[in-house]
């Protein structure tokens, strides 16, 4: 009896990796996923129509439509969702009044508030959706009205009624989601009202207070530090700033030591921090501060930040040493063996040209912002042209960046003999790459260039074997002197990104890595090898795998600089970041140590992440966003 369903379950492999290679492709030939919609099988339903909405395109969405009525819950679902990404209409209200699921109508309240056509119909269906039957569904309808309003404030105010609504939904409602959901609306319209901020700030969720203490501008002291951290923007003092430098929280305690400078607070207190502060990190940002309160007393103690062992402490150095016009340690720092160094403390062309030999995409980058413009330029076109060379017989595809802003530079330089070589860059298998040197060619030469790549062609997606192995597995990463955490997979829902993680993971790529973007109360970002956005750890681009999942505290997503530029970057999330929703992929989730995860700070080191694979077991399907009622 066990033989049958294992056999069931092995058969639909071909076809479940058949869609996924065509959604991995991006291809135009789309028969696959047409194919599999007719399949009576509502996992392979729900997987094409998944497919089709990351393909982004409208033209495809007539063939999802009538699976807003299928008999199964989890198809219905991934068709909303699909629609949505896709940017499809499809009737709404129609659905509300049918859909007996309380998930899929959350999904179609979101829907409607996302839809780039906004009509007062719509905005009214959000608003009778926070009276909803179900919790779950009336918590959508707040998370579409969110939406709406963000999207649209620049041209639409929310309606009088409306904003009467979502006060009443913070003031009334058992639902801490729903409750973040209304606050940011009315934090996006800017909307005060006093009697809302004043229940908001007494909330038993600390991102409800937290969301209130940005929405009302007031300081609070308050137990939790996500909520103190948002605070200390709103210190009306130096001595309450100067109190949370004793934070037990380091974000907050950094945070502090910031608002020390801002608000102009007397020197003293900066200077023996700088002198006698309990780590680097707290010890540069106090120099950083000083340069703004008493920039003499900064310039003394440059030199020895500048000799500094810990280079992020360097960087600082650069930082205060600009402030205070301090041109002889600028000139030092420009030399620096570390390039984010370096790249903070170039002040001239002459050090921007000597940048242009390096493969740092950070460095290359400050270089062509200093040369753009500079006189210059036109003789060191030969220069910037070997660079773009350089990089492009790399085969990496995730110096991009780089790349396109040197081939800019190229254009403004002027030099026809030195254009007319980025000719073969025009079949470049960037395409981003491809259309700049034909902007460059078509500016120079008059006459129109087309370039020959249409789009990126990603690397093939990783074997059957390999996605099969990560079914359920977890992740462990070690951070140096912290502690470990763990994490939940989600290889059903984006298989490509768990895999490329997983890969880099056991070739110990992300061993001795950084954290090196530390934003309190948003996320954390690592894993380049350069230590900064642009220097991938990937060589070609990962492709995007957005899908229903919400960047909820403690999930992770792949970071990237636009549509499918993942480079094997992650971010954690440290709180719902709603607004990352739709746009980035979320391929894990923080199960234990999220502890650990909140004392991460700038610079912070990922000594290993161990992978740990369980033995493969044959399962039913059960997608982890319904958990329906049919």
């Amino acid at each position: 009896m066990i033989l049958l369903p294992l056999l069931l379950f092995l058969s639909q492999r071909p076809v479940e990796r058949l869609l996924l290679e065509t959604e991995h492709a991006r291809a135009e030939d789309v028969s696959p996923l047409l194919s599999a919609l007719q399949s009576p099988d509502p996992k392979l339903q729900r997987l094409a129509t998944r497919s089709m909405g990351r393909l982004e395109r409208p033209s495809l969405a007539h063939h999802i439509v009538p699976f807003l009525r299928s008999d199964s819950a989890e198809v219905r679902l991934e068709a909303v969702v699909a629609l949505a990404r896709m940017g499809a209409s499809f009737d709404f209200p129609m659905l509300i009044s049918s859909e007996k699921n309380a998930a899929i109508r959350a999904a179609v309240y979101e829907a409607i508030g996302r839809a780039k056509a906004i009509n007062p119909e719509s905005e009214a269906a959000l608003v009778a959706g926070l009276r909803d039957d179900d919790p779950q569904a009336r918590t959508g309808a707040a998370r579409g009205l969110e939406a709406m309003v963000r999207l649209n404030i620049r041209t639409t105010r929310p309606q009088p009624a409306t904003l009467a609504a979502l006060r009443q939904s913070v003031q009334n409602n058992r639902l801490p989601r729903l409750r973040q959901f209304a606050l940011l609306a009315l934090n996006a319209a800017g909307d005060q009202d006093a009697p809302t901020f004043d229940a908001a700030l007494r909330d038993e969720d600390p991102q409800v207070r937290r969301l209130a203490v940005i929405g009302s501008k007031q300081w609070l002291d308050d137990p939790s530090p996500m909520v103190r951290f948002e605070a200390i923007r709103f210190a009306p003092d130096c001595a309450r700033a100067l109190a949370a430098v004793e934070d037990l929280d380091g974000h907050v305690m950094l945070a502090a030591v910031d608002a020390l400078g801002a608000l102009k607070c007397e020197g003293s207190a900066l200077e023996a921090l700088a002198d006698r502060g309990k780590n680097w990190r707290i010890r540069a940002r106090a120099l950083l501060s000083l340069a703004k309160v008493a920039p003499e007393a900064a310039r003394g103690r440059l030199a020895v930040f500048a000799a500094d062992p810990v280079w992020q402490a360097r960087v600082y150095a650069a930082r205060a040493a600009r402030l205070v016009n301090d041109e002889p340690t600028l000139a030092r720092l420009s030399r620096d063996v570390n390039p984010n160094v370096a790249g903070a403390a170039m002040t001239t062309v002459a050090q921007a040209a000597t940048a242009l030999a390096s493969d740092h995409s950070g460095l290359l980058l400050n270089a062509a912002t200093m040369l753009k413009g500079a006189p210059e330029l036109r003789t060191l076109a030969p220069r910037v042209l070997e660079a773009v060379l350089r990089l492009t017989g790399t085969g990496r595809a995730t110096a991009r960046d780089p790349r396109v802003r040197l081939i800019e530079l190229l254009g403004v330089a002027g030099d026809l003999t030195v254009v007319e070589k980025l000719r073969p860059l025009l079949a470049d298998r960037d395409p981003a790459v491809a259309a700049a040197a034909a902007r460059v060619l078509t500016d120079a030469t008059g006459k129109k260039t087309e370039a020959r790549t249409a789009r990126y062609v990603p690397e093939p997606l990783p074997s059957e074997a390999t996605l099969r192995s990560l079914e359920g597995a977890t992740a462990v990463v070690t951070m140096k002197d912290i502690g470990a955490f763990t994490l939940e997979l989600f290889p059903e829902e984006a298989p490509a990104s768990v895999a490329t993680f997983a890969a880099l993971a056991e070739k110990g790529r992300y061993d001795g890595l950084t954290f090196h973007r530390v934003v309190p109360n948003f996320v954390l970002q690592g894993g380049s090898p350069g230590a900064n956005e642009y220097d991938a750890l990937t060589p070609q681009f990962m492709r995007d795998e957005v899908g229903a999942l919400s960047h909820e505290r403690g999930t992770l997503g792949i970071s990237t600089r636009g549509h499918d530029t993942g480079d094997g970057q992650i971010f954690i999330n440290l709180v719902d970041n709603f607004r990352l929703d739709h746009t980035y992929t979320v391929f894990a989730r923080v199960t234990s140590g999220m502890d650990i995860v909140d004392r991460i700070l700038e610079g912070a080191v990922m000594e290993k992440i161990e992978i740990r694979k369980v033995r493969f077991e044959p399962r039913p399907f059960r997608s982890r966003l319904v958990r329906a009622r049919r």
